[in-house]
């Protein structure tokens, strides 16, 4: 079959990101750097059936998205994170699955020269298998060393390596003669585009609990700026309640003015003995064997609460 010419590449690239683009709502924008092609390969066969990964000059996606765009504005807004090695995840749902997919598929690598650090570098202690004579690269990195029975211990975990730090010709052959491999590379979610949003990588990893955290915590500070303004809302309707409920009741204890719920509390201030002495006659009765007495039946719950369990 003869090779496909320049331009024929191009189309079939530009037709197949349609297609893409036509298929699925949703995109995510990954960092490729470090990733060989075989793992590239091994990647896809585990997405494979859940998302479809395209990678592609940033020029080529940007002149095939802005012809899409034309029908459908809201790509508009995947063009300024085509830069740098990215590419596009396309999928429909579950993304959190697709993330721990990727973040799974890391392979370990070992510490080139020149290479910048994406993670903090530590040396462990413990023996190392070198031989003494090799102890002038422990040296040259000030790390802490003893020789026992013929070879080199390092005598405490020594950080060797910042995040962000460019690795050296040392760093590079230590790590190399204790077959440390420090680094592990994978594609990297950067950005998240939805039907036209755009949100943070971070919002994949929020879990149910956490949205009802974040709505709890809004609808409290709804409430309390509607009791602030006294502007009526629903998060505030069950506090106003609630509260005039609490002056009711104020009211009809330094008045002669009653209602059931009332009633009730009137009776307890006015002989708080009575209900102190049904506890211990309850705890006396516990050590005797005698067949338990048939409790009595408890009173409706309108009669016993005074209405504050709802919402306090």
């Amino acid at each position: 079959m003869p090779a496909l010419s320049g331009a024929e590449r191009k189309q079939a690239f530009f037709s197949k990101l349609n297609k893409l683009i036509e298929g699925y709502n949703k995109v995510l924008i990954v960092g490729a750097d470090n990733v060989g092609s075989h793992h590239m390969q091994t990647i896809r066969k585990a997405l494979r059936g859940k998302a479809v990964l395209l990678m592609g000059k940033n020029t080529m996606v940007r002149k095939a998205i802005k012809g899409v765009a034309e029908q459908n504005p809201k790509l508009q807004t995947l063009l300024p994170y085509i830069k740098e090695n990215v590419g596009l995840l396309f999928c429909k749902e579950d993304l959190p699955g697709i993330r721990k997919i990727i973040l799974e598929l890391k392979v370990a690598a070992p510490a080139k020269v020149g290479a910048i650090c994406p993670n903090d570098v530590i040396v462990p202690a413990g023996p190392t298998g070198m031989e003494p004579t090799q102890t002038s690269f422990l040296q040259a990195l000030n790390i802490p060393s003893k020789i026992n029975k013929g070879q080199v211990d390092i005598l405490n975990d020594v950080k060797i390596l910042n995040t962000g730090q460019k690795v050296g010709q040392s760093e590079s052959t230590l790590l190399q003669k204790l077959n440390i491999k420090p680094f592990s590379y994978g594609l990297i979610i950067r950005t998240v585009y939805d039907e036209g949003s755009i949100y943070d990588v971070s919002v994949l990893s929020m879990t149910d609990q956490d949205i009802v955290n974040k709505f709890s915590s809004g609808v409290k500070n709804v409430a309390a700026v509607s009791l602030a303004t006294g502007f009526p809302t629903v998060a505030a309707l069950p506090h106003v309640l609630i509260r005039g409920y609490k002056n009711l009741l104020s009211i009809s204890l330094v008045t002669e003015y009653s209602f059931p719920r009332a009633d009730k509390v009137k009776a307890i201030l006015a002989n708080p003995g009575a209900v102190q002495a049904s506890a211990p006659a309850a705890t006396q009765a516990a050590p005797k064997k005698e067949e338990p007495k048939k409790a009595a039946e408890p009173e409706p719950e309108e009669d016993t609460d005074m209405g504050l369990s709802l919402f306090d």
